[in-house]
C-alpha cells in the first residue's frame, strides 16, 4: 500500500506525459458544455478501468468530496454517486449526482445522472477512447444544466473556470493512478 501512495506521488511529478490537447467550454440555454482531448501515456485498458471506477474518483479530482461505485440498477446498469464542492473566493458550490453508466468495453463510458435523485436537470459525461501510438486519446465530454441558481455574471465563470483548471490538474492524477495498478485490467 505505501508503494502505492509513493507511486501515485512521484509518478506525476516524473511522467508528466499526460497532454491537453483541446478544451472548449460554453454556455447555451442554461446548459454548460464542455469537450476535451487529452493524450495519456497508458493503454486503453488501464485508462478504461480507471475511469469506469467511481471509487478512485476522488484520487484525481480535487472537485469531488466523495464518490464511488452502487449497485446495478433494474436494468443492470451500474450506477455512481458523486458529491462535489467547488470554490472561488467567497462563493462556494456544492452538488451531487446518482445515475446510472453505459459502456462499450475499452471504447467508451457514458455517464448520465437521475434528474430526481441529483442537483441537476441534465448532466451526462461521455468518455471515448482511442488508441494512439505509445498511449491513448480520451475525449471527454460534458453537458451540465444544474438545478441550484448560480450568480448570473460569477457563477458560469465559476463553473467553466472549475472545468478546465480541474480537469487541467486532474489529467496527470489520472495518468499516475492508471500506469500504478496496471492489474486494473479485467
Amino acid at each position: 500500500m505505501r508503494v502505492f501512495i509513493l507511486s501515485l506521488l512521484i509518478l506525476p511529478a516524473l511522467a508528466g506525459a499526460a497532454e491537453l490537447r483541446s478544451v472548449n467550454v460554453d454556455t447555451v440555454d442554461g446548459h454548460y458544455l464542455m469537450r476535451s482531448e487529452v493524450w495519456f501515456a497508458v493503454g486503453v485498458e488501464q485508462l478504461y478501468a480507471v475511469m469506469l471506477d467511481y471509487d478512485l474518483g476522488t484520487q484525481f479530482s480535487s472537485v469531488i468530496v466523495d464518490s464511488r461505485n452502487i449497485d446495478p440498477d433494474e436494468y443492470g446498469r451500474p450506477q455512481f454517486f458523486t458529491r462535489h464542492k467547488a470554490c472561488i473566493l467567497f462563493f462556494c458550490m456544492n452538488f451531487e449526482r446518482y445515475g446510472h453508466v453505459e459502456f462499450e468495453r475499452h471504447v467508451s463510458i457514458s455517464a448520465t445522472a437521475d434528474p430526481e435523485t441529483s442537483d441537476f436537470h441534465v448532466s451526462r459525461e461521455v468518455w471515448q477512447f482511442r488508441q494512439e501510438g505509445e498511449g491513448t486519446v480520451l475525449i471527454y465530454d460534458v453537458d451540465l444544466k444544474p438545478k441550484f441558481w448560480m450568480p448570473p455574471v460569477i457563477g458560469p465563470f465559476i463553473l467553466k473556470h472549475k472545468l478546465v483548471n480541474d480537469g487541467s490538474r486532474a489529467i496527470h492524477r489520472i495518468e499516475a493512478i492508471a500506469q500504478a495498478w496496471p492489474d486494473l485490467v479485467d
